[in-house]
């Protein structure tokens, strides 16, 4: 069995992506946040799993999550490190965790990890690792799942990634890495990712709100 979880907030204005206003209102930027969870929740419900699980902050959970067969799980408090480490305590088989950040992300970008993960695979593989290009990352694996790997690593810093692996390289596993991605928080990185899957949600959004405007 895998378990393929997506971690993300409820896109409420003032809440989410609040690094893209200005030049975006709040409630430009919460729409952007909610076309790419939308596009990363329709590629994870592509993915071969036996598990899929939005471990979410917020009320109200996007319809997409059970059309497409999500266990919703709501978030404890907490900083993200805690928060993070919850879902690894959480579930006991091989898991890969993503975030709602990286609405280019594609199967091609997770297919190794799902592979070394499938049953009946002898892989000396124990942990799967997505650098981003902000220092931090995009996905994180587990073969065994443990919170311990991940609980007091520094959040959101430039060193962020770098940390992470050596936790997990400090206790003796093994560590594949994935594709690098950028994660959308600025303006920038927004434009290069509508660039990078100009026919994602994300990108048609971004297309639509920055139509007109000044360069």
């Amino acid at each position: 069995m895998t378990a393929l979880v997506v971690i993300a907030k409820e896109c409420v204005p003032g809440r989410v992506k609040t690094r893209l206003s200005p030049p975006f209102s709040p409630a430009e930027a919460a729409r952007l946040a909610a076309a790419s969870l939308d596009d990363t929740l329709a590629t994870v419900a592509s993915l071969p799993a036996t598990r899929r699980v939005l471990f979410f902050d917020g009320v109200r959970p996007p319809s997409a999550a059970s059309r497409l067969g999500f266990e919703v799980v709501p978030q404890v408090g907490g900083e993200l490190d805690e928060r993070l480490a919850q879902v690894f305590d959480m579930l006991t088989e091989p898991t890969l965790l993503v975030g709602m950040d990286t609405p280019q992300l594609r199967a091609a970008d997770v297919a190794a990890a799902l592979e070394s993960f499938a049953p009946g695979i002898a892989d000396d593989v124990d942990c799967w690792f997505g650098p981003a290009t902000d220092g931090g990352f995009w996905a994180l694996g587990m073969r065994d799942p443990r919170g311990d790997l991940v609980r007091g690593v520094p959040m959101s810093r430039d060193d962020t990634g770098a940390r992470q692996r050596r936790r997990l390289e400090d206790a003796g596993l093994s560590v594949g890495t994935l594709p690098v991605l950028t994660d959308v928080d600025t303006v920038a990185e927004a434009s290069v990712v509508a660039v990078t899957a100009p026919d994602s949600r994300f990108a048609r959004e971004f297309r639509r709100l920055t139509a007109g405007r000044p360069s």
